[in-house]
């Protein structure tokens, strides 16, 4: 897949641009609002006329979203060398991260478009249990990439980084025979919708939640999506069997141009660390929720499930909510007790050393 787009800030001499990564819970799930029918971010040259980097990006953002910004953090500066202005330059691109509520979420203009996160990133939603193509396509394929080096040295490293990444057991990283490759592929292609929560070669215990951006360089680097200069990888079509269905680059998540994927994968590693130790969680709330809508909204963000009980004992212990007294207009069952967040807490000091329970 060619990623070459025609853009005007191509055709400009500057070097700078904004991007922006708007995050938003809406009916439970994780969305970033793209551009472009998903294929980008909202994002935009700097011009002299901003007075700074935030100023240019919430003109950006508000230009083609039509949506207005308001929690915003700088992310991460990238170098792009794959795009070069009139003079030759290589561009720089300033990312950001922005919070939405819900309520918030506003009439779009008709080309920006919510996206559930996990279109880009299927690999990352363990909600249902652990997602079947890890097992059977990904790992498969990216310890093919590993033996692929040229010397012991650098094929162990790299099963060391898969095994770290994916959250694999050493002892599981021997290489399959072609015959049993064959029979996980042929399975697979009809199953690959299916999750489960056996944990045989990954599982929650070992999976790391906010190594996102790990997970996502090391397929780039293995030539594993379509957005790699690699892609599709020599090693897949030489002398080794290839492994990779026909539909692998619509199983591998939705790609993106320039570097944006990345920028989202940058975005969701920040929030999924954040979330342990800060109260980010509520920028995404509405003003009063209930404790299961909180939960949810935690879960659709970490991609993992969590334990009721032990999520509502840590509510309790760091005295993060307080009820409103009223009780929400529920269609079936008693109605749920609302809840808004403790304004008085400190909020730097918020589930400091606290981890979020993980469902058992």
């Amino acid at each position: 897949m060619t990623l070459s787009y025609s853009h005007a800030h191509q055709q400009g001499s500057g070097t700078t641009e904004v991007v922006a990564v708007l995050v938003a819970i809406t009916d439970h799930t994780a969305s970033v609002l793209t551009v472009d029918q998903g294929k980008l971010l909202p994002n935009g040259p700097l011009m002299p006329l901003h007075r700074s980097l935030q100023a240019g990006v919430r003109q950006w953002v508000e230009e083609q979203t039509l949506q207005p910004l308001g929690y915003l953090e700088q992310l991460y500066t990238f170098v792009d060398t794959n795009r070069r202005n009139i003079d030759g330059h290589a561009l720089v691109y300033v990312s950001y991260l922005g919070l939405v509520q819900e309520a918030q979420t506003s009439q779009l203009q008709s080309k920006a478009l919510w996206r559930d996160w996990y279109d880009y990133f299927p690999w990352e939603n363990h909600l249902d249990g652990e997602p079947v193509l890890i097992k059977r396509l990904i790992i498969p394929a990216l310890l093919q990439w590993a033996n692929a080096a040229t010397d012991a040295l650098t094929q162990h490293r790299r099963q060391q980084r898969i095994g770290l990444c994916w959250g694999v057991c050493e002892k599981s990283l021997d290489t399959k025979s072609d015959d049993e490759s064959s029979n996980d592929q042929q399975a697979s292609n009809h199953k690959i919708s299916e999750k489960r929560h056996d944990s045989e070669l990954t599982g929650n215990d070992n999976w790391v939640a906010e190594h996102v951006l790990l997970r996502y360089e090391m397929l780039y680097e293995a030539g594993l999506i379509p957005e790699a200069p690699t892609y599709p990888p020599i090693y897949l079509t030489s002398d080794q069997p290839n492994n990779l269905p026909a539909e692998w680059s619509r199983i591998i998540g939705v790609p993106m141009y320039y570097d944006h994927r990345r920028v989202i994968a940058t975005a969701i590693s920040r929030l999924r660390a954040k979330i342990e130790y800060r109260p980010l969680i509520f920028g995404l709330m509405p003003d009063v929720f209930t404790l299961s809508q909180l939960q949810q909204s935690v879960e659709a963000l970490s991609g993992m499930g969590l334990h009721k009980q032990n999520f509502r004992r840590l509510l309790d212990a760091q005295n993060l909510v307080m009820p409103t007294g009223e009780s929400s207009n529920a269609q079936r069952g008693r109605p749920a007790k609302l809840y808004r967040f403790r304004h008085d807490i400190e909020l730097q000091s918020l589930l400091m050393d606290s981890k979020l329970p993980k469902r058992k």
